[in-house]
């Protein structure tokens, strides 16, 4: 992909703790990133994924993650993850990330990973909420951050347990 396919990217610095001996991000660290980059593109879009499980509302389960290494990242750099649902099915969504040094158009790290919607309760997947897909597909065509409130039942689990 394009760093131009990507509306949303975060800053993070590589920590030495991210690192091996020669002060390069080892591998296991990228699920770290991975993370982060998931959690700021939702908080972008006004929820955070992590509270609305709690609430009920949805939640999701990693069943595939492909990373492709392309070049190093090191300690104490300045990297940006460029994040993108590319797609979102019945029960699944995808989304891709890609790792750049700040500034540069160099690929460090690809990255792609399927989330299937899951029912802890039963222990099977469910369906991709309404709100969530209106969401991030007017998100991913136009660029434009809808209002939360404009979804009512997603806006009530973002706010759950908060007061």
């Amino acid at each position: 992909m394009a760093r131009s396919d990507f509306r949303f990217k975060t800053p993070v610095r590589v920590r030495w703790m991210e690192c091996d001996a020669q002060g390069i991000v080892y591998n296991g660290a990228y699920l770290g990133y991975l993370e982060i980059g998931q959690a700021e593109y939702y908080r972008n879009l006004g929820f955070a994924i992590y509270i609305i499980p709690q609430s009920g509302y949805f939640d999701f389960a990693v069943v595939r993650t492909t990373l492709e290494f392309k070049a190093p990242a090191r300690v104490d750099e300045i990297i940006e993850l460029h994040v993108r649902v590319s797609e979102i099915g019945n029960t699944s969504l995808t989304l891709n990330m890609e790792i750049y040094p700040e500034g540069s158009d160099r690929l460090l790290t690809s990255i792609e990973t399927v989330y299937v919607g899951y029912d802890a309760a039963t222990e099977s997947s469910r369906p991709v909420p309404d709100d969530i897909r209106r969401l991030v597909t007017h998100y991913e065509e136009t660029g434009e951050v809808l209002p939360i409130d404009q979804f009512p039942e997603l806006a009530k689990a973002t706010n759950y347990g908060r007061r």
